[in-house]
């Protein structure tokens, strides 16, 4: 006889049908933005304690490239989208139709065509969000930033320390014509967003 599934795993499995929804919704997106090179694919949503967040997801203190996201308020979370310098700079390189930057300053224009990623990634998220909570979802602007991951992480994860401790996470992977990147979006969706959404899944 198969063990009962508790009302949490039940909920979690909801909750992976609503983010590979709103991962689908990104990849057509992240599809058209980049001429169909890119698509994307739902990893896995798992709760997992705080304190195992970094090495759960394999972020250590390698200085990475990011685009963050927030969605501000008390129904909120945090958008991080990685990449490691090289392919951080292929993408910028195919979105703008030009040859990969070896310099070691990014330019302007290479933050915004991350950012504007970020920004369309985050966007699909937060619709697929909206259509499930009656919540308001009010994005800031994405950033381009390039710190060690940990730290980044770490301070994503500052409000969620306070209430709980354990977190949900949600990541995603990226592809080239088939082929995983070193790329990852990571959300981590607060405690009132995350019980707001098991309370709509019941």
């Amino acid at each position: 006889m198969l063990p009962t599934k508790t009302a949490h795993e039940t909920n979690l499995e909801f909750l992976h049908q609503l983010f590979a929804s709103a991962t689908h919704d990104a990849s057509a997106a992240m599809c058209r933005w980049t001429d169909g090179l890119i698509t994307l694919s739902l990893d896995e949503v798992l709760e997992i304690p705080l304190e195992d967040v970094c090495s759960e997801l394999n972020i250590d203190d390698e200085l990475l490239t990011m685009v963050v996201l927030s969605l501000v308020g008390e129904v909120g979370g945090e958008m991080i989208l990685t990449f490691d310098e090289e392919n951080g700079r292929q993408l910028a390189a195919s979105l703008l139709h030009r040859p990969v930057n070896r310099e070691e300053q990014w330019s302007a224009l290479e933050q915004s065509a991350l950012c504007e990623t970020g920004n369309i990634l985050g966007c699909a998220y937060m619709n697929a969000l909206t259509r499930l909570i009656d919540a308001e979802l009010v994005p800031t602007p994405p950033y381009f930033i390039q710190d060690f991951g940990a730290s980044v992480l770490e301070q994503a994860l500052i409000t969620q320390a306070a209430t709980c401790d354990k977190v949900l996470i949600c990541r995603t992977a990226f592809h080239r014509e088939g082929e995983e990147l070193n790329w990852r979006v990571i959300f981590v969706p607060t405690k009132k967003m995350q019980d707001l959404m098991e309370q709509e899944l019941v």
